[in-house]
């Protein structure tokens, strides 16, 4: 393996001769050229930021406006306000130039006026939510409010091309609920959890919380909600991410899957270059801001603030709380193989390399027979340590000389890319296949991922690819946004043999090994390993992939996909627990500025009523039928209510929060907040990209990702409805736990989902004249 380049790039010495001048061109150029790229990317941060504080309005409109203003002027009218003569006053002169000049800031004053008048038209436009609660359903009409609504926001949301932030200054803040509807959204999501005596408890906590310690922190809340961006979103990121004390690794962060039905390519060197220069690709969209941002029904933007961060980014170990670093740019990345890290240069004689220059970094790595430094192969279990811990170690042994500049070079680095030593294998006929590949992203073997980091690219020897993500920056949805982006674009990406399309056009410059001075740090690298590997042992993991039918036959059932699913997991659950339990599901806030998450309880009333009917055999189909519809009503509402900033958690979460900043006890926040989340749910969005061409590629599908559990006694929970008759559930639980079983819980799913099949088809054969239309009959 190549070392690094040992010219100085410039020195010189006093002899008796004179002066000796010596410097490398090479090494210079390379200072130049990174020079330029920076100011490049500086001028356009400074274009973008103009183009995006006048959207929806052209820049170029106001030479329009100008060209108008001075036509008007000239030929003898006024122009409006009669501005121009109003600052001819202000100017030294009345001479033509000073008359044009008067002209253009005059059509300047005009230009702001539309377009600021423009954007808060369109930010109050998107302040109305009730197209959200109107029906979806065929045969459904429309208001005539949304109707209009509907029409004003297309017109100005089409009326210019919008970069990637364009929205950010039209999206509205995030509202604040009022206590008293928290507090009764609250009581209602717990009553089939509590049997009436502690319901009534929880009652009379709610309501002496509401008339007394609650106005007072709800006061505060007004106050940052008005001040701040969004009330909610940097509390969650300090208090639920940074100030977490526990390992990254299965606890926060989360993995996604390769296409797993379609194998391009069994090149690992390959793949990983084609991946790594389409993720450069992608963040070069972010940095110019040419990728568009996420529009529900092609008219309603989504926040893109979490994107900023995707790349070039790590969160920094502290004694007491983490931080997000992330560094403006970045020319390389960090590969990990067999122990040994590499840092790659991506950027080179002016641009960015090809796929077939980055794989002839990659064969360089993989033919390498370097052997790993005392300590450097087990390095990254301190990134699945304990966070006080790891912070320890860093500030005792990274702080300064090579370690310090080395672990400098992952950190900054684009990505994290780890070429596996191991085949990432798929076959329908054994499913532990799945499973293993679902934990290998998930936790690997504790130290060859970098856990630290944004994300890290994994690749198996078969070339399958997938990624573990560091939870902190951003949540899933943007992740799985990158990784669907990568996807359209990988399955033309390689040659008949193989190997990536192209020649190079150079010799890319080799991979220099990163030096570490471990020995004094060994101890604590063992110790982490050792801990990383119980916390491994601990977890277990299942990926059923669910084939007998997936939305199409929810869709002919006129009933909410998610919802159904949702109904099935509470239905797998109380079988499986023999109870009912809190459960979380995710949903988005990004309607809102800097939005995030909420958090939506399936568990209600009318879930449970139907769960019940379905385990009593004296209940008809068609009762069951009727509850499931109610049901699902219910739980659509819910993820509405929390969508539109009208949660019941997030708004608790910030009211603890202030009640510990002011040191105030609060009984009813106290027991809310320490209540366990035994199951907890996610669903991972999909086709977020036009460049996944499903009917082109129907085999292009993920099969999602997921996370570890929550709670020691549950489950966590991850699915995707991949296709018309196509389901992935990603299933966690801890094997110390006895009361919980992701094999056991696995066929649960699989029996509920197909008592709701049977329910549904044996309801229909029964009254062949009826249909269900919008759930009634």
């Amino acid at each position: 393996m190549a070392e690094a380049h040992s010219a100085v790039a410039f020195s010189f010495a006093i002899t008796h001769e004179g002066f000796d001048i010596n410097y490398d061109q090479e090494v210079l150029n390379l200072v130049w050229n990174s020079g330029v790229r920076s100011w490049k990317k500086r001028l356009a941060r400074a274009r973008n930021g103009v183009r995006n504080g006048v959207y929806p309005a052209h820049i170029q409109s106001l030479w329009l406006i100008s060209a108008i203003a001075i036509g008007l002027h000239f030929s003898g009218y006024q122009v409006p306000f009669n501005l121009v003569n109003r600052i001819l006053v202000y100017f030294p002169t009345n001479t033509i130039n000073w008359q044009v000049m008067a002209c253009f800031c005059a059509s300047l004053i005009v230009w702001l006026s539309i377009c600021y008048t423009m954007r808060y038209t369109l930010k109050l436009l998107l302040m109305y939510k009730g197209w959200m609660y109107e029906s979806r359903a065929p045969g459904s009409k429309i208001s005539i409010t949304t109707m209009v609504w509907t029409g004003v926001v297309k017109v100005l949301s089409s009326w210019n091309t919008p970069g990637l932030y364009s929205f950010q200054g039209s999206l509205p803040r995030l509202p604040l609920p009022s206590v008293h509807n928290t507090m009764q959204r609250y009581l209602r999501s717990v009553r089939p959890l509590l049997d009436d005596d502690n319901y009534k408890r929880m009652e009379g906590l709610a309501k002496e919380f509401e008339q007394t310690i609650g106005k007072k922190l709800q006061w505060y809340l007004v106050l940052k909600s008005w001040w701040s961006t969004n009330y909610v979103s940097d509390w969650w990121e300090e208090y639920v991410y940074l100030r977490g004390r526990g390992p990254l690794m299965i606890n926060s962060n989360f993995y996604g899957t390769d296409a797993i039905f379609m194998n391009l390519t069994n090149n690992q060197a390959a793949r990983a270059a084609n991946v790594v220069s389409l993720l450069l690709g992608f963040r070069r969209s972010i940095e110019r801001q040419e990728l568009q941002p996420i529009m529900i029904q092609g008219m309603i933007p989504l926040c893109s603030w979490q994107y900023e961060r995707t790349f070039n980014t790590a969160r920094v170990p502290g004694l007491e709380t983490d931080r997000i670093v992330h560094y403006k740019d970045s020319n390389h990345i960090v590969v990990l193989h067999k122990g040994c890290y590499y840092k790659v240069l991506i950027y080179y004689k002016g641009r960015s390399l090809r796929p077939c220059e980055i794989q002839v970094q990659m064969e360089e790595i993989l033919n390498s027979k370097a052997e790993p430094l005392p300590g450097e192969e087990n390095l990254a279990a301190l990134t699945a340590w304990n966070r006080s811990k790891w912070a320890e170690v860093r500030n005792s042994h990274f702080s300064r000389g090579v370690n310090r500049v080395s672990l400098n070079t992952v950190e900054s680095a684009a990505f994290v890319l780890s070429l596996d030593t191991i085949p990432y294998e798929f076959d329908l006929a054994q499913p532990d296949l799945l499973d293993k590949f679902g934990k290998t992203l998930l936790h690997g073997n504790g130290y060859n991922r970098w856990f630290d980091k944004s994300f890290t690219v994994c690749v198996g020897s078969n070339g399958r690819v997938g990624f573990n993500a560091e939870h902190t920056w951003a949540d899933a949805p943007v992740m799985g946004h990158v990784w669907e982006y990568i996807f359209g674009d990988d399955i033309e990406g390689y040659d008949e043999t193989g190997n990536t399309k192209g020649i190079p056009e150079f010799q890319p410059p080799s991979p220099t090994r990163l030096k570490w001075e471990l020995t004094p740090c060994l101890p604590q690298i063992d110790e982490a390993t050792i801990d990383a590997s119980k916390l491994i042992n601990d977890v277990d993991l299942r990926i059923l992939v669910h084939t007998q039918y997936g939305k199409g036959f929810m869709k002919k059932c006129r009933l909410s996909p998610d919802a159904y699913i949702q109904m099935a997991l509470q239905l797998a659950y109380y079988r499986d627990a023999g109870r009912f339990s809190l459960t979380y599901e995710a949903s988005m806030t990004r309607l809102f500025r800097e939005g995030r998450t909420e958090t939506v309880r399936p568990c209600t009333i009318e879930s449970s009523a139907w769960v019940k009917a379905m385990e009593n055999s004296s209940t008809s189909n068609t009762e069951r039928v009727e509850l499931i519809r109610k049901a699902c009503e219910r739980h659509q509402l819910g993820y509405q209510d929390a969508m539109c900033g009208q949660g019941i958690d997030r708004h608790l979460f910030c009211l603890y929060v202030v009640s510990k900043y002011l040191e105030v006890d609060s009984p009813f926040l106290n027991e809310v907040l320490s209540e366990p989340w035994r199951l907890s749910t996610s669903q991972t969005p999909h086709g977020q990209t036009p460049k996944m061409d499903l009917k082109k590629h129907p085999n292009c599908i993920s099969s999602g990702g997921g996370f570890g559990p929550v709670a020691d006694d549950g489950y966590g929970v991850s699915y995707i409805i991949a296709g018309e008759n196509l389901i992935f559930f990603h299933i966690s639980a801890k094997k110390a736990c006895k009361l919980t079983d992701v094999h056991r819980f696995a066929d649960n799913i699989c029996k509920a989902l197909a008592d709701i099949r049977t329910m549904f088809e044996e309801y229909l054969k029964d009254q062949p004249a009826k249909k269900i239309t919008n759930g009634t009959t």
